[in-house]
């Protein structure tokens, strides 16, 4: 079976055809609703509380064949359920108004096909939630991983609308094969109304294998459009899982955990890419300020491949162009709830902030840095 995959992948080329159903546009969202009777809007409090957390598709500390430290490829119901028990009792524990989650899947073979976005609603007081896949294929003939339905989400006590998914730069040296079958990563953009005032809610993972400049075109485009909602007023939070470091990071290469050795999952060197992130920090608020970063960067760090290791560095991010609360900026780097620990529910930490609404107006700096 597997040799007919290349004359039909190079037909399908060549007709435009889409086999394995990999194609995806701006209308692959999805919407969601809890099932609890006894869903909470958010409160009459004038702070909202955020919160981004990459999930790893509920697979824990399990050690995949990506990662390189094993060779798992597929987990059984069992294991799904209880990585999500301890990921629902976190997101209960922190209560964020607007979750934004990375890496979480609906229909796919490796998390035994739960649909892992509803099972959240219906385990948390989050009502409501928007999808968007980046990584689809009714069946991806590689490493056994099969059907495969993974993105990202948006999770929130308040209704969400106008969500649609923005396409980001593929990664260019990819041979035609590999693309077809490859994540499509892309910026997730929903609004809510709180008050009154329409917020723009931004979603977003970042490619991390890319050795083509690829992540930095996507870094573009992505402060290209959050200038656009800039010039219109228009208030927006944007996190994510940008897999790039901020600027002044001590470490950028040479990471202990890094046990991949083959180039195809290589992730560990950011030496050139140091002012990347920049812009963000330039243009608008960050939950963690530079200045607070730059004193010491390690109790910031969100992410390790070493589960018998401790956090090494910051991915995840969460930024607006309206101030956050001063110094509410949180990284959940340990906590233990119901016995379970950060450590051990996903191979990232999540990250916290609160932000006032109504959100006062842009400041006139940030108006300057873009003209």
């Amino acid at each position: 079976m597997r040799w007919l995959l290349v004359p039909l992948l190079l037909c399908c080329s060549l007709w435009g055809c889409d086999p394995f159903g990999t194609r995806l546009n701006e209308q692959d969202v999805s919407y969601f609703v809890a099932n609890h009777p006894d869903a909470l809007e958010i409160s009459c409090s004038d702070t909202l509380r955020l919160m981004t957390w990459n999930l790893k598709f509920g697979g824990g500390r399990i050690d995949f064949f990506f990662d390189c430290h094993g060779h798992r490829v597929l987990m059984d119901s069992a294991e799904v359920f209880h990585n999500l028990e301890g990921i629902a009792k976190l997101i209960n524990q922190l209560s964020p108004d607007i979750l934004f989650v990375q890496e979480i899947d609906l229909d796919s073979r490796r998390s035994a096909y739960i649909n892992q976005v509803q099972w959240l609603l219906d385990h948390t007081p989050l009502n409501h939630a928007v999808y968007a896949p980046q990584w689809r294929a009714s069946h991806i003939p590689s490493h056994g991983l099969g059907r495969m339905n993974s993105g990202n989400a948006i999770l929130s006590k308040s209704p969400l609308k106008m969500a649609r998914r923005i396409a980001l730069p593929l990664i260019g040296d990819q041979n035609r094969i590999v693309r077809y079958f490859y994540l499509r990563r892309h910026l997730l953009h929903a609004q809510t109304t709180l008050h009154g005032e329409t917020i723009q809610l931004l979603n977003t993972h970042l490619s991390a294998y890319a050795k083509d400049g690829t992540k930095k075109k996507q870094i573009d485009q992505i402060n290209a459009y959050l200038d656009s909602l800039s010039r219109k007023n228009l208030p927006f939070i944007l996190a994510g899982d940008f897999n790039a470091l901020p600027p002044d990071t001590r470490q950028t290469s040479g990471f202990a955990d890094s046990a991949c050795t083959d180039g195809d999952f290589e992730a560990d060197d950011y030496s050139h890419e140091t002012n990347w992130m920049s812009a963000f920090y330039d243009h608008y608020f960050p939950a963690v300020p530079l200045e607070q970063y730059r004193e010491d960067n390690s109790p910031y760090f969100t992410h390790t491949t070493d589960k018998k290791g401790f956090w090494n560095r910051k991915l995840d991010f969460i930024f607006s162009n309206r101030p956050f609360v001063e110094n509410s900026g949180t990284t959940w780097q340990s906590i233990k709830t119901g016995g379970f620990e950060t450590m051990g529910l996903s191979d990232h930490c999540p990250v916290g902030v609160r932000w006032r609404f109504p959100s006062p107006p842009i400041p006139t700096v940030i108006k300057e840095s873009k003209e």
